[in-house]
């Protein structure tokens, strides 16, 4: 009995070590480089985040502003593009003469001088809009960008033509399959190589259309990104990437990254193999993934010489910390 147990122990031991070497970073080739910064929305407002919901008008919580960049419009991504960000998020909705404008809210009520459903309006309407409208820090008293933001909303196509060569990440705002079904049209029409440096990520239905039409294009859904981490946590150890991870947007919270096997280098190599690209988010705590690596203590928490993607809502602080500001 006691050669069979100090034969199961040390089979054990074996076992473990397997695991060990199979994805300790210690042993794994540093990926190099700096980290890929990905700007939110582009240069945006800051509002105050507290009790935040999924229609809450963030645009009459606006902290007092720092600079005179509006989200999602093109000297907003430009202003970002400057200032060290590798890729920009931008959201978009179809428009009823079959264009994509961008502007993230579901409704114009709160940021514009609009009203009603974002995607039941012609592009022609919304180029008439005002979606500086809406903002204020005092609770109303004030409004320091109306009338400033008169036509700046965009189409995906001028994004396009404006930044011809750069990341960018397209959030997809409704759960309809018909819209990935139009995206992949518009994601079809540009050259292979420009695929490549855009990804999508948003509702489960209109992202799985994409999958299926537009398979060079990275993207994420929020069932994907919960099978991929799940799965990962459960049998990554064997060095196996799950199908969810596969040419995928892998959006990992700061707080669950040492849960997975092999983090951070070791990860960041298997990912790259199939080519998925890592963003790393603010801190999970049970609601949605909407916070960003947005301060010193944040980025303190990398793991030092981290090289993969980083998701902020503050892409100039950042980037002087990831010492890509270009000041």
């Amino acid at each position: 009995m006691g050669r069979k147990l100090k034969f199961a122990a040390l089979a054990l031991i074996a076992v473990a070590a397997g695991v060990y070497v199979n994805n300790t970073s210690l042993l794994t080739p540093h990926p190099g480089g700096k980290p890929v910064l990905l700007a939110h929305r582009g240069m945006a407002q800051r509002f105050d985040e507290r009790d935040v919901k999924s229609d809450t008008c963030t645009a009459a919580r606006m902290l007092p502003p720092r600079h005179d960049y509006l989200e999602n419009t093109l000297p907003s991504m430009r202003a970002s593009f400057e200032a060290g960000a590798d890729m920009i998020e931008l959201d978009v909705h179809p428009t009823t003469d079959g264009r994509f404008a961008v502007f993230h809210d579901w409704t114009l009520d709160c940021r514009t001088d609009g009203q009603g459903v974002t995607r039941e309006q012609s592009m022609a309407k919304l180029k008439m809009l005002d979606i500086g409208y809406g903002y204020t820090a005092d609770g109303g008293k004030t409004f320091p960008f109306r009338g400033k933001g008169i036509g700046m909303m965009p189409t995906l196509s001028e994004v396009f033509a404006s930044f011809p060569e750069k990341g960018l990440l397209i959030n997809v705002k409704s759960r309809e399959a018909s819209e990935g079904e139009k995206l992949a049209v518009v994601l079809n029409a540009l050259p292979a190589e420009r695929r490549r440096t855009i990804m999508v990520y948003g509702g489960d239905e209109p992202i799985e259309m994409i999958r299926r039409l537009t398979p060079d294009v990275r993207t994420i859904s929020r069932a994907a990104i919960r099978a991929c981490l799940i799965r990962y946590i459960a049998y990554g150890w064997t060095g196996l990437v799950p199908p969810a991870c596969r040419n995928a947007m892998v959006l990992v919270p700061v707080n669950v990254g040492p849960w997975l096997w092999g983090w951070p280098n070791r990860f960041l190599n298997r990912m790259t193999d199939v080519n998925s690209a890592v963003f790393v988010l603010g801190p999970y705590s049970g609601g949605e993934f909407s916070t960003g690596i947005d301060t010193p203590e944040l980025f303190a928490r990398l793991p030092q010489g981290y090289s993969g993607g980083v998701w902020t809502n503050e892409i100039e602080t950042v980037a002087k910390l990831a010492g890509k500001s270009k000041d």
